[in-house]
């Protein structure tokens, strides 16, 4: 089969590093620090001069006064004492500084690494604190940019593969573009605009500006809705679906589109941990000001080790063929709505997901 040339790379740059020469953002900061610096050495210069001055001063006056020679001695002995009090707390409060301006260079030439030394006066280490915090988020950030880009980059090479050698083997003459391999060519299509959807969502959602259509909603029919929509594929499985609702619940003001959403990716992820069959239960219960809907199934569980992360993106288990976005975006748009999200689950016995909405 020939090939046409085509590929992608959707892989970051392998072995990258931070730059080790002076890049712009660090020499503007060491212009920066400089004068700074030259500030503070007028400014204890200036100190200095004041002390020598009064010294001189009082020197001249103890000799009027005592006409004796210890003033001679005492008095330059406290000029200097002073002088040299100066020069410490100037070096004391400089070094911190100059640590930060070296590390704010370096933070702008793009070593999310760099840190300084929480030391120094108490005026100058609360700052250093706060740019080690900053270049700690900064750092974690970046890393999740990276790590996003090479999962998205694996979750669209499948079915882009799939694609590609459809079309190829259509072009060669081995397959015949017939309403079956089109079928297949539209569901891997259909795959990666779930994926890049699913990403939109997730964008909107972790920068505040997932717009909510809020109205009066049924949760327990809303539960309902979505275990009836899965009862068949979920027969097929062989997975019983059973609701527990009570009846006469209060309306909660959700955007029903959304809560649906986080509900039918639960009831998806439970399935799919289910390959050998189980039960799903949906239950919907009312707390204090709230409304509490767990999905609570008998599938193959999580390990406790990886429990932590389950939120994050692209993270899936081994016999999951989703995305691994669909709790994310669950968490996101749980919190959209000012509710709260939990998991908790047993290896081996299932996972219980327990969704807090707040009924006003």
């Amino acid at each position: 089969m020939r090939r046409h040339g085509w590929s992608a790379d959707w892989q970051p740059p392998e072995g990258w590093k931070p730059p080790t020469e002076w890049g712009p953002g660090a020499r503007a900061w060491q212009g920066f620090g400089r004068k700074i610096f030259l500030g503070l050495v007028l400014a204890f210069a200036f100190g200095v001069l004041v002390l020598v001055t009064v010294g001189a001063l009082l020197t001249m006056l103890m000799r009027i006064v005592f006409s004796g020679w210890p003033a001679i001695v005492i008095v330059p002995v406290l000029v200097l004492a002073g002088v040299a009090l100066v020069v410490r707390s100037a070096r004391r409060t400089w070094r911190p500084v100059g640590d930060l301006v070296r590390a704010a260079g370096s933070l702008a030439d793009g070593d999310y690494s760099a840190r300084v030394r929480e030391t120094g006066p108490a005026s100058v280490r609360p700052v250093a604190r706060s740019f080690n915090e900053m270049a700690r988020r900064l750092e974690t950030a970046d890393e999740q940019r990276r790590r996003l880009l090479a999962d998205l980059g694996h979750e669209l090479r499948t079915p882009l593969t799939v694609v590609r050698g459809e079309i190829e083997s259509m072009l060669d003459g081995v397959h015949r573009p017939d309403p079956e391999h089109l079928e297949l060519l539209l569901n891997e299509v259909a795959t990666m605009e779930r994926l890049l959807e699913d990403l939109r969502t997730l964008s909107l959602a972790e920068a505040g500006a997932l717009s909510l259509e809020r109205e009066p909603t049924d949760l327990a029919d809303l539960v309902s809705d979505v275990a009836d929509g899965y009862r068949r594929t979920a027969s097929d499985a062989g997975v019983a679906i059973a609701v527990d609702a009570a009846d006469g619940l209060p309306e909660v003001f959700v955007d029903p589109v959304r809560v649906r959403e986080v509900v039918t990716n639960l009831v998806v992820n439970a399935l799919r941990a289910m390959p050998n069959g189980g039960g799903l239960m949906l239950a919907v219960r009312e707390g204090a000001g709230e409304q509490v809907v767990t999905v609570t199934d008998t599938g193959v569980g999580i390990d406790p080790e990886e429990t932590p992360d389950v939120f994050e993106r692209f993270r899936k288990g081994s016999t999951s063929s989703g995305s691994g976005l669909g709790l994310t975006i669950s968490r996101d748009l749980v919190r959209a709505h000012g509710g709260t999200i939990s998991l908790a689950s047993t290896p081996g016995r299932g996972t219980t997901v327990e969704v807090r909405l707040p009924t006003g």
